[in-house]
């Protein structure tokens, strides 16, 4: 998937995207989840708790 796609699919700019990526913002916990449902992965997986 390219980083157009799952922006697309996250439904967020794909320069955001790169920014959360590269730990340059914060992200909202309603943008995690967005990104969690285009990548069609489980929330532990995207966000280990170690």
């Amino acid at each position: 998937m390219t980083q157009d796609e799952l922006a697309e699919g996250a439904e967020i700019a794909t320069r955001n995207l790169q920014k959360i990526e590269a730990g340059q913002i914060n992200v909202l916990l309603t943008t995690a989840f967005r990104i969690q449902l285009a990548l069609r992965c489980p929330y532990k997986r995207l966000m280990p708790s170690e």
